[in-house]
């Protein structure tokens, strides 16, 4: 048992072992207590959590579709605001990085626009997990996928990730951040003072995949750490459009020490080309977010 009296998010759910997401989902569900209703959008999270008749939630819960967790959870909010108990509950929206970035993008730009009072979390696994392990807008580059297939012409995804963040912080809303599973104070802390504030918030949290990425599940946290360590994860915060702090890094690591225990990058292992095209990608972030210690 944490430090947390009870968990909020309770074991006998279904997800795969090692699952990032379901320890991110723990994390949230913990941080913002009792006084809290969340929704979730189709995928991983809702299929392994809600298995009827039972869940593993101890928190009200309502499963959306895929693409309007953030309509969903606007809803919840305005009603709560009609009934005068805004000020007492957390409204918590939930979804996938497909469900975020881009079947639920509108639905979340118009959460942000309309002002409400929501914590939107958008867990990371770079890819449609549940429905085959095809590719998002959130799949890192040159990464292997069902829909961006590693072959002799193309190195995987051949798309950059979809800056979701800062696309959120351009709406001028009082939080947005990253985060990661592999670093769970840092979450917590972006949670809290996430939570503390009024109006629209965004975190979106790296959560690796075993089955999707090809890796042992006993190397979650590892390898979550190494995307941080190596600069293609850059851990960031902002505050009303303006970048207001980053998870600095320590002496960064070169790419392939993240990539190497991972299949959906193995064929870079033997292209240093390709190698060195994702090697820059890491290169341009700690340099453009000012990274390194």
């Amino acid at each position: 048992m944490s430090h947390f009296e009870e968990h909020l998010f309770v074991s006998g759910h279904t997800a795969c072992a090692g699952c990032g997401q379901s320890m991110g989902a723990r994390i949230v569900a913990n941080t913002a207590g009792k006084n809290t209703i969340l929704t979730s959008a189709t995928g991983c999270l809702e299929v392994f959590s809600s298995k009827a008749p039972q869940a593993s939630w101890r928190l009200p819960w309502i499963h959306s579709l895929f693409e309007n967790s953030a309509a969903v959870a606007s809803g919840i909010e305005a009603a709560l605001r009609y009934l005068g108990k805004a000020d007492s509950i957390r409204v918590i929206a939930q979804a996938g990085d497909g469900g975020t970035a881009d079947i639920g993008l509108q639905a979340l730009s118009g959460m942000l626009e309309r002002g409400h009072d929501i914590l939107f979390v958008c867990y990371d696994n770079e890819a449609y997990m549940n429905t085959g392990i095809q590719r998002s807008g959130l799949t890192p580059f040159e990464a292997s996928t069902t829909t961006s297939p590693a072959g002799a012409k193309w190195k995987g995804n051949w798309r950059l990730k979809k800056p979701v963040v800062e696309i959120c912080a351009a709406h001028f809303i009082p939080y947005a951040a990253t985060a990661s599973v592999g670093f769970p104070q840092d979450l917590q802390r972006k949670l809290k003072k996430a939570l503390a504030l009024r109006g629209p918030k965004y975190i979106q949290v790296h959560v690796p995949c075993p089955l999707g990425w090809g890796h042992e599940s006993s190397l979650t946290l590892e390898i979550a750490k190494a995307a941080v360590g190596c600069g293609l994860y850059p851990l960031v915060e902002y505050e009303h459009g303006k970048l207001s702090n980053v998870f600095k890094v320590s002496s960064p690591k070169p790419v392939i020490d993240y990539i190497k225990p991972q299949k959906r990058f193995r064929h870079l292992l033997k292209d240093t080309e390709a190698l060195d095209a994702l090697q820059e990608v890491a290169k341009k972030n700690l340099e453009y977010y000012g990274l390194s210690k």
